[in-house]
């Protein structure tokens, strides 16, 4: 709040009327008079804009909120001491070399948003209130990692951040302040400490690893059993299923298997092994005629 075109207008038409007055009485005492007059007229009207209020102290008292707009005072006697911004505030605050409940020194970094729902208790109950509520974030944010687990900070944010709103507006209520949210930006912990929390990921990834493949061995032997089952009963289907291994392996050309001599007595694969030799040579016959 300056001085405005409201000043200005109040003063040129007040010693404008000195002028006048000065040239139809040929007395100079009206214009120097009208220019006074004008001087402290043109100090009394005073302009706040929408999101602003004026503290208005008169004598040193406090006697009101002036504004949006145009207000007037009186010069010399009244003080707008303050002008009060009532739009959403964003404070930046960090906390640095902060020990977590389990000793671990972290560097974190969030935002404040707030607003100023009270103007009158923001301008005469506390001196500096944007120092205030950065001060109380700041405090407020070391005393929550204090308490706080370095896993628990990692994962519940969310949480965290809610109990710091809370925190930080039971403190600055009384100024008149409300606190619209809290949001943490970076939690930065040292380079050996991530070193060492990237191995134990990496350590419970493989271990998670070999139990699943010990539970596939579990069901893979599981299901040899119940086949197993099923061809001790039936000597045909085993059959069926030495002729189907034996085409698998030898379908590819120049195919080599090895079969133990136990497998060709207990399973008949003599004659089949025959059979299959047989018609590898007529395959390899046939591909050289080509």
């Amino acid at each position: 709040m300056i001085l405005n075109v409201v000043s200005v207008l109040v003063f040129i038409l007040i010693a404008g009327t000195g002028v006048v007055l000065t040239t139809a009485t040929g007395s100079p005492v009206w214009v120097a008079s009208a220019a006074i007059i004008g001087v402290l007229a043109a100090l009394s009207p005073r302009v706040a804009q929408q999101w602003e209020r004026a503290v208005v102290l008169r004598l040193g008292r406090f006697i009101g909120l002036q504004g949006p707009g145009l207000f007037w005072i009186v010069p010399f006697i009244d003080v707008v001491a303050r002008s009060i911004d009532q739009r959403m505030i964003t404070t930046a605050f960090a906390a640095e070399q902060t020990l977590t409940s389990d000793t671990v020194p972290v560097n974190v970094d969030a935002v404040l948003f707030w607003v100023v729902h009270d103007p009158e208790k923001a301008a005469l109950e506390v001196q500096n209130y944007p120092a205030a509520v950065s001060w109380a974030a700041q405090t407020g944010l070391r005393d929550i990692i204090g308490r706080t687990s370095l896993a628990d900070l990692l994962r519940g944010r969310e949480k965290i951040e809610q109990e710091l709103q809370l925190l930080i507006d039971q403190r600055s209520t009384p100024w008149g302040i409300t606190v619209q949210a809290v949001e943490m930006r970076d939690i930065v912990i040292p380079s050996s400490l991530q070193d060492a929390m990237s191995r134990e990921a990496q350590a419970s990834r493989e271990k998670q690893a070999r139990i699943i493949l010990g539970e596939a061995e579990v069901e893979i032997a599981k299901s040899f059993e119940t086949a197993a089952k099923a061809y001790q009963n039936n000597p045909t289907a085993l059959h069926l299923r030495a002729m189907n291994m034996l085409y698998e392996g030898l379908k590819e050309k120049g195919a080599l298997m090895l079969i133990p001599s136990s497998a060709v007595e207990s399973m008949g694969l003599g004659g089949m092994m025959g059979a299959a030799a047989l018609q590898q040579v007529q395959l390899t016959n046939k591909a050289e005629l080509k």
